[in-house]
């Protein structure tokens, strides 16, 4: 079985973390993100995964080399440009097996959804396309996909004006490689304004796989810290971390006061006196003694100097805050220097 995992986006809502490292190889916890994606798809007997970006493409190749010999195989392709989400699944069509069906998915989905119930139940609906589902309270930023009483779905709803519940397009997808030939290759597409409404309008089965799993986009920084917490919670079956978590190879003062939903990358140190609450420290980061972090991302290997006090803060590689700094809802670049607020 083949996946195709869409992690080309620029990560633009998670700058500037994403201004060094693609949104799909930040850690979450011990590990990129994407290995977690990976794992998730080989648990389901996923053998081959097929993955292509032109946004800091080189930065791919060490992390495919250290999975080298884990399942799923991964297979590279290089894509000059961007092809957005429909694109990149049209490219790789050569690459695909021609009679049975395969998954596509966002690489930035933090999810334990049960990709062998959905395949199941594509192949029981005898579906061309099957679309995952999730539950959510307020559609707005997603739009609506409605189901009728058999579960296909006829249409997509543009995002609403006003936040109501409903079911949402999840991400991943069961496709007949079959319904793709006929799209252009080597041109940008969206595979939800596209290529599903024309498949939908030439008449072909879609049909919608309303899945009770954990589900989350982890886009941008709020998200990427209520992740963190719900893993540390338990509540994504498959990721199993004491609260908070800190890496054996950091190191943490024991006058260092860290919340429950706190992660501590590799190498990052952690001085005396200071406080962390609902906070990532990510691998290589200092931070002073006396400091204190809430609701803050501290990027590889930046500094935070002692007594600064942080709300709301997203720091990037290399970045650095002066001595007894207080930055509320900041962003400060890749290698960078924080300034005081006016």
């Amino acid at each position: 079985m083949k996946a195709v995992v869409l992690v080309g986006g620029e990560g633009t809502r998670l700058r500037p973390l994403t201004e060094t490292i693609p949104k799909p190889l930040i850690p979450v916890m011990d590990r990129a993100f994407l290995d977690h994606v990976l794992d998730h798809l080989a648990r389901h007997g996923i053998s081959e995964a097929i993955l292509s970006s032109p946004y800091l493409q080189d930065t791919f190749a060490p992390f495919i080399a250290a999975r080298a010999g884990a399942a799923p195989t991964i297979i590279w392709l290089t894509e000059s440009s961007p092809l957005g989400t429909g694109g990149a699944i049209v490219n790789a069509l050569d690459h695909l097996p021609a009679d049975e069906p395969v998954f596509a998915l966002n690489g930035d989905i933090l999810t334990d959804l049960d990709l062998t119930a959905m395949l199941a139940y594509h192949r029981e609906k005898r579906a061309s396309v099957t679309i995952s589902l999730t539950r959510v309270e307020d559609a707005r930023p997603f739009g609506l996909v409605p189901t009728d009483g058999e579960g296909r779905v006829f249409e997509f709803l543009e995002k609403p004006a006003e936040p109501i519940p409903g079911e949402v397009n999840a991400g991943t997808y069961v496709l007949d490689p079959k319904v793709l030939h006929g799209f252009a290759r080597g041109e940008p597409l969206s595979i939800e304004r596209e290529i599903f409404p024309a498949i939908i309008a030439d008449g072909r089965p879609v049909f919608g796989f309303l899945s009770r799993g954990y589900w989350m986009d982890l886009g941008t920084p709020e998200k990427y810290l209520q992740g963190h917490a719900d893993i540390l919670e338990g509540k994504v079956e498959g990721l199993r971390y004491p609260a908070p978590w800190v890496s054996p190879a950091a190191t943490v003062d024991i006058n260092a006061h860290l919340g429950r939903w706190v992660a501590i990358g590799p190498d990052a140190v952690v001085e005396a006196s200071s406080t962390l609450e609902d906070s990532v420290v990510l691998a290589g980061a200092r931070i002073g003694a006396g400091a204190r972090l809430d609701r803050t991302i501290v990027g590889p290997n930046a500094e935070v100097g002692p007594g600064a006090t942080l709300s709301g803060c997203v720091l990037g590689e290399g970045s650095s805050v002066p001595d007894g700094l207080d930055l509320i809802d900041a962003r400060v670049g890749s290698r960078a220097t924080a300034q005081a607020q006016s």
